[in-house]
């Protein structure tokens, strides 16, 4: 397996199937000139990244044995040295909240954020060594009402929350942490898995809604995964400034990109109430409030 050249940089990339963000991160981080090393559970789905030279390592980011596993190959390739670990690996969790199955909120929440704590506490070694930089992918529904996608919100959310004080906690070893908080951008996460309205779901008139729910990410606003990649790498390979002056001119500690993201990042900077107007809007909920209205009407009648 390769590994870097003298004095070159090395990234860890979570997630790397193809079509998916994580393979776009590689493949950008690669073409700037640094040594990739590109994860996903079933590695031969990395062949052609290893035929560019990439290094690509199998790891099921849930596994602590697996995480242990490429620990210790990781650092036969890049001498115990990561500068970049970038935390991609997710799972999308889309259903009513009275609908929920809490062994399935338990696997989001295990790939979504424990997955992210464990691998930061497995390789902050190699990061300390290298001064390095974490990136945690978040989302935009972190801080937005995402119908129906309640449990997907909450683990977003506790990945900025945790990455907030993570940053705190690793600045005295010189260890830097950016959060990309990424709206809709084009991946393989939207078809992991086809998700029902329960018969006795309280939503079961607004199926319809639902359903259109399910694919919004990949038909509102959807940036390309290339363009998206371009963004995220080139601002984490920006130089340090002071935090009041890293927004504009230095590496981000948070990164809004991706489809709507201006626009959210704008109504936050208004309040709340500007984003909470905006998504009863986009989310169709006057027509969800009719359709359940209705359906509760006719449960009376009969």
């Amino acid at each position: 397996m390769p590994g870097p050249k003298p004095g070159q940089k090395t990234v860890l990339v979570t997630g790397c199937t193809p079509g998916g963000i994580g393979h776009g991160l590689c493949l950008e981080y690669h073409r700037l000139g640094l040594h990739v090393i590109a994860t996903a559970r079933r590695p031969e789905v990395l062949a052609e990244m290893a035929e560019m030279g990439m290094s690509t390592v199998a790891l099921d980011v849930t596994d602590a044995e697996s995480i242990k596993r490429c620990h210790e190959e990781v650092a036969k390739i890049n001498g115990g040295k990561l500068d970049i670990l970038v935390n991609n690996a997710g799972r999308t969790h889309t259903h009513p909240a009275t609908d929920i199955s809490l062994p399935d909120v338990r696997t989001t929440f295990e790939t979504n954020v424990f997955a992210i704590m464990a691998m930061v506490q497995a390789f902050v070694d190699q990061l300390i060594a290298a001064k390095g930089l974490v990136i945690n992918i978040s989302s935009l529904s972190s801080v937005t009402p995402y119908l129906f996608g309640s449990v997907y919100c909450a683990s977003k959310a506790a990945v900025a929350a945790y990455s907030r004080t993570l940053r705190f906690e690793l600045a005295p070893f010189g260890v830097r942490v950016m959060v990309s908080m990424t709206g809709a951008v084009k991946s393989n996460t939207a078809s992991h898995g086809h998700r029902v309205i329960p018969e006795d779901s309280l939503y079961r008139k607004a199926e319809e809604i639902f359903q259109w729910r399910l694919m919004f990410s990949q038909s509102n606003s959807t940036m390309d995964t290339t363009k998206f990649a371009q963004r995220l790498v080139t601002d984490s390979l920006r130089s340090e400034w002071p935090v009041w002056l890293c927004s504009w001119f230095g590496r981000p500690d948070w990164l809004w990109a991706g489809g709507l993201s201006s626009k959210v990042w704008w109504g936050s900077s208004f309040g709340e109430w500007v984003v909470d107007a905006t998504c009863w809007r986009t989310f169709r909920m006057s027509q969800l409030t009719q359709l359940v209205q209705e359906d509760i009407m006719q449960k009376k009648l009969n």
